[in-house]
């Protein structure tokens, strides 16, 4: 089958190869065909190696597809079924699945470092991003890792689902639990956080304000539900004309830098929830005082995977797009095929695309 393999950290190009094989499927195990796959900035985050990953890799987290095969274990679905692509499939039984936070479960992210899920050129052993790889026509997942999706929500909106929605629209929803009237501030303006973007417009927020220094994404920021947008130096004019120079109830951290987690503080009032996002590297240290930490009064919280239980917020999120309540037709910027994913990697480093989709027929 066809697939895009990363040979080494910091490789400039993908090798697109169709000798890719897959491991066998084991009795807990479902075997997915890929129909659409996301390419998200998490999976630049891991060719560079700010997100370690084992290698070789097949990059991509973010996908849907329809079951092919199931392990004799697995009952939650059958082939033919359309599912949504899990990167994190909780086990239920460890301390972070018991206490409620699936999300945190490690159990899968620490076979994806032993279990290679693919082969290449003979025998030779791949590995699949956050133990997924959806960069290849087909994948094996733990049951866990394949969550049943309403056949009538396109393949593309499904994808979407899978990462970016979840983790934006969680991260409102879950993690900050924004309430009526208040008002928000979105640092980063690409697939992520449109999501929050479009979560704080559920939530009832009275303010949205975008924050991204492109203002080639303003636009579409303020369609899926910003009430205005500005760039990084014109923040501060902004919250003085928005709220008074209090700084918003809310402000989160979409990007993955200490650079722009100190924005989303700077916008935060005093009292206020600063919630981190994006996917950062682990040499990039947050500059925050001890003093501003503690009289600033500001709650500072992480959210990963948007805080989602995927069983519950897969199938809830999927009947918001049916109902019309989340816009994820705008998000995608492109629709491309997987011997298109080098140019795709290379848009995604400019900054100006929003979500490339790979389409599988």
């Amino acid at each position: 089958m066809r697939g895009a393999l990363l040979h080494a950290v910091g490789d400039d190009k993908l090798d697109i190869r169709d000798d890719l094989a897959l491991a066998p499927v084991g009795p807990a195990d479902v075997r997915v065909r890929i129909r659409a796959t996301g390419v998200c900035h998490s999976d630049l985050s891991a060719m560079s190696g700010v997100l370690p990953m084992p290698l070789p890799l097949i990059p991509g987290h973010e996908g849907a597809g329809e079951v092919l095969e199931v392990g004799d274990h697995v009952t939650t679905v059958a082939p033919g079924d359309h599912v949504i692509i899990n990167w994190t499939p909780a086990c239920g039984t460890c301390p972070s699945c018991v206490r409620g936070q699936p999300f945190l479960c490690m159990t899968y992210v620490l076979r994806s470092f032993s279990h290679s899920g693919f082969r290449f050129d003979g025998d030779k052993q791949a590995f699949g991003m956050a133990g997924c790889g959806t960069w290849a026509e087909e994948i094996v997942v733990p049951w866990q890792g394949a969550i049943k999706v309403d056949p009538e929500v396109p393949y593309e909106a499904a994808a979407l689902i899978g990462c970016g929605i979840t983790t934006g629209v969680g991260a409102v929803l879950n993690t900050a639990k924004v309430r009526p009237g208040s008002t928000v501030a979105v640092v980063g303006c690409g697939g992520v956080g449109l999501s929050v973007i479009q979560g704080a417009r559920l939530s009832g927020a009275t303010t949205i304000l975008a924050i991204d220094p492109l203002e080639s994404k303003h636009d579409l920021a303020k369609k899926v539900g910003a009430t205005h947008a500005c760039t990084p130096d014109q923040l501060m004019d902004t919250i003085a004309t928005l709220t008074g120079g209090q700084g918003f109830d809310y402000g989160f951290e979409v990007v993955g830098k200490s650079q722009a987690i100190m924005t989303a503080w700077q916008a935060t009032r005093r009292g206020g929830d600063v919630i981190v996002v994006g996917a950062g590297a682990m040499d990039d240290t947050v500059p925050l005082t001890a003093f501003s930490l503690l009289f600033e009064g500001k709650n500072l919280l992480s959210s990963l995977y948007g805080g989602s239980d995927v069983r519950r917020d897969f199938p809830f999120l999927a009947g918001l797009y049916k109902a019309g309540k989340l816009d994820l037709d705008s998000m995608i910027s492109s629709r491309i095929r997987l011997t298109d994913l080098n140019d795709a990697v290379a848009n995604l480093k400019s900054g100006e695309v929003l979500r490339q989709i790979v389409v599988i027929d």
